[in-house]
């Protein structure tokens, strides 16, 4: 009997950026399956890791989220182990409705000064 594989961290990782993505866009699997032309159980299984995604489907992935190939791989850890700080916060239902809401605002002015409000929030809650 062969013993099942886990996944590799690089495929768990760009799972999850997939996943995070697809939440900023506010789309369910079902819808990006049906983009895809693929089954949401395929999609669930990208997003975990647990099927390797090739180089075409991600092309067909960047394409239909509206990211760079390269979107899938920023942050990649450099060890198994370790994990990002993106990844970690995009994890979270808080992380997804932030990078939601602030994909929404516009310019860069105001962009910025709500990068500056949140670095002075969490300066001032680590005192």
């Amino acid at each position: 009997m062969r013993k099942a594989k886990s996944p590799k961290p690089a495929d768990v990782y760009v799972g999850k950026r997939v996943r995070a993505r697809r939440g900023v866009l506010g789309l369910t699997q079902g819808t990006l399956a049906a983009e895809l032309g693929l089954t949401f159980q395929q999609v669930q299984k990208y997003e975990k890791g647990v099927n390797r995604i090739s180089a075409s489907r991600l092309h067909d992935l960047a394409r239909v989220l509206r990211v760079p190939i390269e979107f899938f791989f920023q942050g990649l850890p450099n060890q198994a182990s370790s994990r990002s700080l993106a990844s970690d916060f995009l994890d979270s239902p808080e992380g997804i409705a932030i990078a939601k809401a602030f994909a929404r605002v516009k310019g860069k002015a105001l962009r910025r000064r709500l990068v500056e409000l949140v670095q002075e929030i969490a300066r001032s809650s680590g005192e």
